[in-house]
């Protein structure tokens, strides 16, 4: 039971601090881009900070918030689903998305399996 609960709280805080930075990193001014894009870059951000309480939050009690790693899940697939719409389009080159697009990855297969091992305790 122990192992299953440090695999969620490896999950929550893996994830929260992946919000965190990506929400600082959307904030940085040369990364914001052209004036048009400050503003939902801003708004982009303040969701990634209220992501990582939500995740802060359903550390506090692992077991019984482990459904928040679903909806976090399908986040992550809509922020590389982005990505990959970004490069497609040619706004960015593919270069610029291959690490949050491999730390993504990484997130959902940590995710997935630390929700899958907790699903029948209780």
């Amino acid at each position: 039971m122990s192992r299953k609960i440090a695999w969620l709280r490896a999950s929550y805080w893996a994830g929260a601090v992946a919000d965190l930075g990506i929400g600082i990193l959307t904030l940085v001014p040369s990364r914001m881009g052209e004036t048009e894009f400050r503003y939902p870059m801003g708004l982009a951000a303040a969701v990634m900070f209220a992501w990582v309480l939500l995740l802060i939050w359903a550390d506090r009690r692992p077991l019984e918030r482990r459904g928040i790693l679903l909806p976090t899940i399908f986040v992550i697939l809509g922020l590389l689903s982005a990505g990959f719409f970004a490069v497609a389009s040619g706004i960015f080159p593919i270069a610029r998305i291959v690490p949050t697009s491999i730390l993504g990855a990484a997130l959902i297969a940590l995710m997935g399996f630390s929700y899958m091992n907790a699903r029948n305790v209780d």
